[in-house]
């Protein structure tokens, strides 16, 4: 029955990498690049080296438990292809291993008892490891170069000793204390030994730098003599030494102060020591709920991705559900462990036992809870999964001993406490719970914003392959528009004198404008079905093409308005009065959004700031005093507005709040709904127009409103105007607003006009005036 249950689950973790081995085959064909193969090595020796494992088991291991290889086979080929899809070169290396380890682990199953040779020959198995791992103080070496040298090795093959370290301290720690009777003999005359031992490997450790190692044994420890002894003391004690050993190394190791600062003040330092862990979240944010798809997201741009952050590159690839699948195998992996321990045949095996189920889980949540910051990246593997022939081969020898111990004959040891083990238990579980619910916090929650960072890549990688939708006038004259060339979509700013308005897309510097607030119609994510939406991004990890929005500028007028202010600093904003649609929206000095550059940010003048919706000026008492309704005034509208603010004796404005005030004076009395996006696009169909984001409002009488404009022009008159020159009290520098509208005799489309100059220029200011309705006046 057992085995029965072990080849179904084996046949379905092969189902799953196959389906998964097909997607990456195909995924480059998404972005117009060939197929690839290479990784189907993997899953050849993959599948023959399972299969002959399961034989084998099932003969000399008939009632082992029946999901320990099953899950062990998931993790391993699930990281196989994850290691062929981020560093190819890197997959037949690991793909070697994979036989390498398989040839080891048969080999110890069909010799003699492997248990009792490790736990009579404890000394000397321990003796060796510390051996090795000093030897590479002498003659260690690093695969990549540079760093740290934990590796033995010639002719480009590498053994890091410190990885069966871990595995042979276990054994040592689990003989030794079998024999002996915690519960009987004094504390510390038993603690001597063992951590004498445990204390050489952590100081070799130590002196290598390699501080994750280094905690992991120290764990190992603690929770060995804890599940021997039944006493809380070794791990009170341990965690002095934990908290203490940080502070040091804070404060005198390099690495660790590094590591430590990276975690503490992770996005101030996010272009430099903390880059990789912002890179991973990154990664997880861009997975969201269901991933990118295999192969169709960009984990390589996690450094180390094959290694530290793999469990970032599949959640990006496989989403929220990948990162809980993946969690839920290590959980159902040390879960079934513990209890094969419980059941175990000796004392010694059930030490052994727990001991390798806590190394497998330890080890995997410390490598996820650095991806995750939840605490300090610490540089281990993930056992199964990571690329690195030392921990694959620890992992399975690992494997192995757990399904002997789990191998039910009717024997059983001396009942056990189970507090200790279910309290072990219980940490790891809790443990698990966190990351999953971290890495939906990640992908999910903080994952929008996130990704809208400016030193997130990914999201202006997508945009070279998806055509981005279009920003275009009223009259349908493209204004941002997406463009093929030589394979790539790239953004063209056609006029770049609207560019405070209309902003920028960038892979370095983010978005801004109305290519920021306008991003998800723009990218497909909004306008189009949502059942295409999904069906994009299940099968090519990607929005489907983009929307193109029209919005409510006429690029003549706005011309003829760019025009009239030329080189002055200011702002014009030109309402339809009657329904709020924004016909013309300067803000000068601008810039040229193909050609972005830090000079941007520390202008003094600005040039990016959209003075018009953004900008905040002094009202001054007779623009408050012809527009006292203006403080009522709240503009709902798709880009981002300033508000209303009173500082000193001095209420602050934006052009377009004025703007919108003044409307009501041409429009009897009632103050429109602000627009500037009139209607949306999706690919292959017409126009579809968008409805107000708000309601229009009564601000006036119209008995009000005609004795305000009776006070300012003559009935007979087509246009109202005034100005008001301000001086900011705080900063003492002048400010023109001008603002203009249309009577009841004009009998075209009532409109207003407010001009803002950052200067005391009133002649200038009715000049422009007279540019733009002229304009108006003669556009078609």
């Amino acid at each position: 029955m057992k085995s029965l249950i072990q080849s179904r689950l084996l046949r379905l973790a092969a189902l799953f990498l196959f389906l998964y081995a097909l997607a990456l085959s195909f995924a480059p064909t998404i972005r117009n690049a060939p197929p690839v193969w290479g990784h189907w090595t993997g899953i050849a020796v993959w599948s023959a080296a399972f299969l002959l494992l399961h034989r084998e088991t099932t003969r000399h291991l008939p009632e082992a438990d029946p999901y320990l290889l099953p899950t062990a086979a998931l993790l391993s080929g699930w990281g196989l292809l994850s290691v062929w899809r981020l560093a190819p070169n890197l997959g037949i290396r690991q793909t070697l291993w994979m036989g390498v380890s398989t040839l080891v682990f048969l080999a110890a199953l069909k010799g003699p008892d492997i248990l009792d040779i490790l736990r009579r020959y404890k000394y000397l198995w321990l003796s060796g490891g510390l051996f090795l791992v000093a030897l590479t103080l002498v003659f260690g070496q690093n695969p990549l170069g540079g760093g740290p040298r934990l590796w033995l090795g010639c002719c480009s093959v590498y053994f890091q000793p410190s990885e069966p370290l871990k595995l042979l301290l276990l054994i040592y720690l689990a003989a030794y204390l079998s024999e002996k009777n915690p519960f009987r003999e004094k504390f510390f005359p038993l603690l001597f030994p063992t951590i004498t031992a445990a204390g050489m490997a952590v100081l070799l450790i130590f002196v290598q730098r390699d501080m994750g190692t280094a905690s992991i044994f120290l764990a190992l420890y603690t929770i060995v003599l804890y599940l021997a002894s039944g006493k809380k003391r070794p791990l009170a004690l341990s965690a002095g030494i934990f908290l203490l050993a940080a502070l040091l190394g804070y404060e005198f190791v390099g690495i660790i102060h590094q590591r430590l600062d990276a975690w503490i003040h992770l996005w101030e330092n996010a272009g430099s020591s903390g880059y990789q862990i912002v890179q991973s979240l990154l990664a997880i944010a861009n997975g969201g709920a269901e991933g990118r798809g295999p192969g169709l997201g960009y984990p390589g741009l996690v450094p180390i991705a094959h290694s530290d952050f793999i469990y970032a590159a599949i959640v990006e690839e496989t989403g929220l559900a990948g990162g809980l699948a993946l969690l839920a195998a290590f959980a159902l992996l040390v879960g079934r462990g513990l209890s094969a321990a419980l059941r175990a045949k000796t004392r010694f095996q059930r030490l052994l036992g727990a001991g390798i189920s806590a190394y497998l889980g330890v080890q995997s949540l410390l490598i996820i809870s650095g991806n995750l910051h939840l605490l300090p990246l610490t540089g281990v593997t993930l056992p199964f999964v990571s690329y690195g022939g030392s921990s694959l081969l620890t992992s399975f020898l690992s494997l192995l001993i757990l399904l002997i111990i789990s191998q039910d004959n009717g024997e059983r040891a001396a009942p056990a406490s189970p507090q200790p083990y279910l309290l072990l238990g219980g940490v790891l579980g809790g443990w698990v719970l966190i990351a999953a619910l971290l890495t939906g916090w990640w992908s999910l929650v903080r994952g929008p914003s996130l990704l809208l960072r400016g030193d997130n890549p990914r999201r202006a990688i997508t945009e070279q392959y998806v055509r981005r939708g279009a920003l275009f006038s009223r009259e349908d004259s493209p204004l941002d528009i997406s463009e093929m060339e030589n394979g790539k979509y790239v953004r063209r700013y056609v006029y770049p004198p609207l560019s405070p308005v209309l902003g920028y897309t960038n892979p370095v510097y983010g978005q801004g404008g109305l290519e920021a607030a306008l991003d998800a119609y723009l990218r497909g994510l909004q306008g189009n079905p949502a059942r295409e939406i999904w069906w994009h991004h299940l099968l090519y990890g990607a929005p489907p093409e983009g929307v193109d929005v029209r919005l409510s500028l006429s690029l003549d007028i706005q011309r003829r308005a760019d025009e009239a202010l030329g080189d002055h600093i200011g702002a014009i904003v030109l309402l339809n009065a009657e329904n709020g649609e924004i016909l013309a929206m300067a803000s000068h000095p601008f810039y040229d959004p193909a050609h972005l550059d830090d000079s941007l940010l520390h202008a003094s003048d600005s040039p990016l700031l959209n003075r018009a919706a953004l900008g905040s000026y002094p009202s001054g008492a007779l623009l408050f005093q012809m527009l006292p309704w203006i403080t009522d005034i709240h503009p709902v509208l798709r880009m981002d507005t300033a508000d209303i603010h009173i500082s000193g004796e001095n209420l602050f404005v934006s052009p377009l709040h004025v703007a919108l005030a003044a409307s009501a004076l041409s429009n009897e009395g009632i103050v429109p709904p602000a627009r500037i996006v009139l209607a949306v696009r999706p690919p292959g169909q017409p126009w579809i127009p968008l409805p107000p984001e708000s309601e229009e409002e009564k601000a006036a009488s119209e008995a009000e409103i005609s004795a305000r404009l009776r006070a300012l022009v003559p009935q007979e008159n087509l246009f109202w105007s005034f100005h008001a020159v301000v001086r900011d009290e705080s900063e003492g520098h002048p400010v023109t607003w001008h603002l203009a509208g249309t009577t009841e005799s004009w009998t075209g489309t009532p409109l207003t006009l407010v001009i803002l100059l950052e200067e005391d220029n009133p002649a200038l200011a009715a000049s422009i005036e007279r540019e733009i309705f002229y304009a108006v006046e003669n556009s078609p």
